[in-house]
């Protein structure tokens, strides 16, 4: 549910991050959707503030690497989208991590007021799932769609996005601790993968069932998702602790002072950093059956392993 960044975009990655910002607010346009102007406004601002959209490239990615065709993956792919940026807008409330910068803007609770930023996040998520049941695919083919939402639903849900925010405000409560050593590592995992890895590995393989993948490239897809979740969510601590707002677009150093579970502030960077270079060893080795076809995945791996915000 953190922020996104990166950098090194690859021709694969901008030509799929192009599509999805050409499309983004097409599924949403007032013919398709009609929303009450403060609300369309406070979901557009939050949807065209930024971001290198790596959960619906994964997405269209993925999609591609089993032979996918792009017109079926895009509407999924926006979905993503939206679900990730509706758990943004949550993320930012007072009520949770209580952030007033964004990407370098003010959040979206900042710029149009909590009770708008509330609804905005609200339908961003069910849009999403509007979108994906309009899509020619679920008119062609409804298995993939059912099975493709089933797996965002589970990664958005009480056993994935919601419950790891759950997860990551109780320490801040003081109604959690954590032993030392491995079980610290274990519980900040724990999170780690219910907030992030969650949604970046349901995309993965969202992009594999769609594409008519096998089971089997399904499932690596997936690791692929989970590994690079957890590698991005590492380096954005790591970030925390060592980047600048010039850089992130946010406050910095906010995690250590909450008491928020985190590898650099439980560990210490070198386990931190340790952590993330096993992650990036095994999200590449996810994706060993595939050919030419990964690329992009590959770079999506090198790209968060070495971004700077």
């Amino acid at each position: 549910m953190r922020g996104t960044g990166g950098h090194l975009a690859t021709a694969g990655f901008a030509r799929f991050r192009a599509l999805v910002e050409e499309n983004l607010l097409r599924f949403l346009s007032p013919e398709v959707c009609p929303i009450p102007t403060p609300l369309r406004d406070a979901m557009e601002y939050a949807l065209t503030s930024g971001g290198k959209r790596i959960r619906p490239v994964v997405l269209l990615s993925s999609g591609a690497a089993v032979g996918g065709q792009e017109k079926d993956l895009l509407p999924f792919a926006c979905a993503v989208e939206y679900v990730h940026t509706y758990s943004l807008i949550h993320d930012d409330l007072p009520a949770m991590d209580d952030d007033d910068f964004r990407r370098g803007r003010p959040a979206c609770h900042r710029a149009f007021g909590e009770a708008a930023a509330i609804l905005a996040g609200d339908a961003l998520l069910t849009e999403a799932f509007r979108v994906m049941g309009e899509s020619p695919l679920a008119g062609s083919d409804p298995s993939k769609a059912v099975r493709a939402s089933a797996l965002l639903a589970r990664a958005a849900g009480a056993s994935g996005m919601a419950g790891g925010q759950m997860m990551d405000l109780r320490p801040a409560a003081g109604e959690k601790t954590m032993g030392p050593g491995g079980a610290q590592a274990s519980a900040i995992e724990e999170i780690d993968l219910k907030k992030t890895a969650a949604l970046l590995s349901a995309a993965a393989a969202m992009g594999g069932v769609l594409g008519g993948g096998t089971g089997e490239q399904v499932e690596c897809l997936s690791r692929y998702g989970r590994a690079l979740g957890l590698l991005f969510q590492i380096t954005d601590d790591i970030l925390d602790e060592t980047g600048s707002f010039e850089e992130m677009g946010k406050a910095v150093a906010k995690d250590r002072e909450r008491g928020k579970f985190t590898y650099p502030a439980a560990l210490g960077m070198a386990a931190a950093a340790a952590r993330a270079e096993s992650l990036r060893r095994e999200s590449l080795l996810a994706l060993s059956p595939f050919g030419e076809e990964a690329e992009t995945l590959r770079d999506i791996v090198r790209m968060v392993a070495t971004r700077r915000s």
